[in-house]
């Protein structure tokens, strides 16, 4: 009797030191490890996740105090462990849901293939596969825009934070969703698909806040005149569109085959060029009035504006003389 109450006694304080090893010890990563829990792992699933990854010593162990603590859910997500930390940690971390996010800066003027690049760059989805649901996903602004065909335009420019268990669709109706909120702050309700195409030729031209309502108005003036609208931009998106273009435009692609191409149609193109922000988006709503029908960059980071082809002549050569001296 004795030597059964010893050995019972023995497999107690074994099991208690095992115990104190598999949740007590701390384990420091080496170096930054991310795990990626995907929604629906059983909990043997994520503690063999962590064992494996070398953040846990022991799946039971850890398993054991789960269950002692009430089976309180362990929330799915992308988990960064860099720092010392014991499975006890570990595990309040899960049950806090103490995810890692993805900081994915979207500026001004980028189009699709910039953002579906940044996407990438940051881990959440394949260039490619972010291509594809953002020129299939007009569904998204069907209500503000029908004629859409794709998300070009709508995804408002903006600092996001995404987590690898989101889809594609759902980081898309995110930045939709950010669109519609700076739609309902300037009182953009009619025309949209018009204005936001606009607003993106005025977003790629300039990054002049001061001057974007003048740049709307060289082209409304264009568009009254029914002249070409020869924006440098949209020609740039049609080979881009066509996976020619090459990093430079250069004179015969002003006659490069596309209804994208300004030099070649007027009016506007079918659909916006990139994704403009707010300031270009009321510089379409509300332009400067003017009589200007030309604007040339100065070489120092503005426009000069021109009412005549001749005085717009002479701003190009004043252009060409202070890129030369540069």
């Amino acid at each position: 009797m004795r030597t059964l109450i010893k050995l019972f006694l023995l497999a107690v304080i074994a099991g208690a030191v095992w115990l104190a090893w598999g949740l007590a010890l701390p384990v420091t990563p080496t170096g930054q490890k991310f795990v990626l829990l995907r929604s629906g792992f059983s909990t043997r699933r994520i503690a063999n996740e962590l064992r494996d990854a070398g953040i846990i010593r022991s799946a039971d162990a850890f398993l054991i105090w789960h269950y002692l603590h009430h089976r309180r859910s362990l929330k799915a997500g992308e988990y960064l462990f860099e720092k010392t930390a014991n499975a006890v940690e570990i595990h309040k971390r899960l049950v806090r849901g103490d995810i890692y996010v993805h900081t994915v800066v979207i500026p001004e003027g980028f189009n699709v293939f910039e953002i579906a690049q940044a996407m990438q760059d940051a881990g959440l989805c394949s260039r490619q596969e972010f291509l594809d649901a953002a020129m299939n996903g007009s569904a998204l602004i069907s209500d503000l825009a029908p004629e859409a065909t794709s998300l070009e335009g709508y995804l408002s420019p903006n600092t996001y934070e995404f987590t690898r268990t989101q889809t594609t669709t759902e980081m898309l109706d995110a930045m939709v969703k950010q669109f519609r909120q700076v739609a309902r702050q300037i009182g953009l309700n009619s025309d949209v698909y018009q204005t936001v195409t606009l607003a993106s030729i005025i977003e790629k031209e300039t990054s002049v806040p001061e001057e974007t309502a003048m740049v709307a108005s060289v082209y409304y003036n264009r568009l009254q005149k029914n002249m070409a609208l020869q924006a440098d931009p949209s020609v740039i998106y049609a080979e881009l569109l066509k996976g020619t273009y090459t990093g430079a435009l250069h004179h015969p692609d002003m006659q490069f085959n596309s209804a994208y191409n300004t030099y070649i149609h007027a009016g506007l193109p079918p659909g916006p060029i990139a994704n403009p922000g707010k300031t270009s988006l009321e510089a379409a709503m509300h332009p400067s009035t003017t009589d200007y029908y030309y604007f040339v960059s100065d070489g120092n980071g503005h426009h000069r504006f021109a009412q005549s082809l001749e005085e717009h002549n002479r701003n190009v050569a004043a252009y060409r003389k202070a890129v030369e001296r540069k």
